[in-house]
């Protein structure tokens, strides 16, 4: 991997959005499944109420209420709406972030950045889930709005099924989309495709399927178009005990050869205050080469207070036909779930690149605003 690569993968880092809602850290809680508190079936994006209500009581530091009655300050807008939504559930998610990166050679950045703006809605009636986003999302110098989610799904007590845009299941959800398991396999926060879900669930395990004509944002491009599958079966072995094993397969287009990949996580919660996770991922393209790659994470959670949890991750990402080298990672942070609504990130980057023998260290700050 390049050093002129390396700095691009550091300068992605300067489109990270880390959502704590998302964070499977929550394992520790005897939460295996995603959709116990969000939404999506798949994990991110807008609360529940009832993931509303358990991040105020359970989660935050100063948010657990002293007696009855519980007040409203996990609702939308710290319940100023009263009862006037009904069965329509809003969220506003805010992002104003602080980047240092260190390019190595007397090259740095710092950067001031609104990361993600959005307003989310959820509506569910007898089954059915409507569910939408629309925000800014930074691009570089060309940041832009639109809807990067929206999908219509309907879950029995056994079958699911959704259509729309959206993040195919695959693997651990890290909050960290730039996680290697994530971004460079096409998990990133622009990554969604447009495909139909099928699923299926009992007290054990989650079966869930995807296919359609692959990215979102590829779809009207005859020349990027790529028929996109993908499969995630998760086992819950106990209550604070999982495995996943996932499957990729995107089919080749006019500019890129067909590839995928195959990935197996396990997720263990010895105790209450700690989370450890850890996926390995194989990478694969088609062609004439037939190259492989190979992505490994650790990721480890422990809250040494009440809403306020320390972070690390090694990690590794190699280059396709080299996997001697690549890039090694070490990920430090604190996670600090001050109140319902507010989040505060701090996180550092060491990024070694043992092909070129060149380093990036990035800092980044952040205040997760999530009303």
């Amino acid at each position: 991997m390049s050093a002129p690569r390396l700095a691009v993968l550091a300068l992605g880092l300067a489109a990270l959005a880390p959502s704590l809602v998302a964070e499977p850290i929550f394992l520790s809680r005897q939460y295996t499944r995603c959709a116990n508190c969000h939404y999506s079936p798949t994990g991110g994006g807008l609360l529940t109420p009832y993931g509303r209500s358990l991040s105020r009581e359970e989660l935050s530091t100063f948010g657990k209420s002293s007696g009855a009655p519980q007040g409203r300050e996990h609702e939308f807008l710290f319940g100023a709406t009263g009862g006037a939504l009904g069965p329509l559930s809003l969220g506003i998610d805010l992002r104003p972030s602080h980047l240092d990166i260190d390019l190595g050679r007397g090259i740095s950045t710092t950067r001031d950045i609104l990361m993600n703006a959005e307003l989310v809605a959820a509506l569910r009636r007898g089954g059915f889930t409507f569910y939408a986003e629309l925000g800014r999302q930074p691009r570089g110098d060309d940041p832009r709005v639109a809807s990067f989610e929206h999908w219509v799904g309907f879950e029995s007590e056994r079958f699911g099924a959704r259509l729309g845009r959206f993040l195919p299941a695959y693997g651990v959800r890290f909050a960290d989309h730039t996680t290697f398991t994530r971004a460079p396999m096409g998990f990133d926060n622009e990554d969604q495709v447009y495909a139909l879900e099928l699923s299926h669930r009992n007290d054990k395990h989650l079966l869930q399927l995807s296919l359609g004509p692959g990215r979102a944002d590829d779809v009207d491009d005859s020349e990027l178009r790529a028929f996109t599958a993908s499969a995630r079966f998760q086992y819950d072995l106990t209550s604070r005990a999982v495995l996943v094993a996932s499957g990729l397969y995107r089919d080749a287009s006019s500019l890129s050869p067909s590839g995928g990949s195959a990935g197996l996580a396990v997720g263990v919660a010895p105790f209450r205050r700690f989370t450890l996770w850890t996926q390995g991922d194989v990478r694969f393209q088609g062609g004439d080469e037939g190259e492989t790659a190979y992505a490994l994470v650790a990721d480890a959670a422990i809250e040494v207070y009440r809403g306020v949890w320390l972070k690390l991750s090694p990690q590794l990402l190699t280059a396709f036909g080299d996997s001697s080298g690549g890039v090694m990672r070490y990920s430090a942070g604190v996670n600090w779930l001050a109140r319902t609504h507010w989040d505060v990130v701090v996180s550092y980057y060491y990024d070694d690149d043992r092909t070129s023998d060149s380093s990036t260290k990035t800092l980044l700050l952040q205040l997760h605003l999530y009303l």
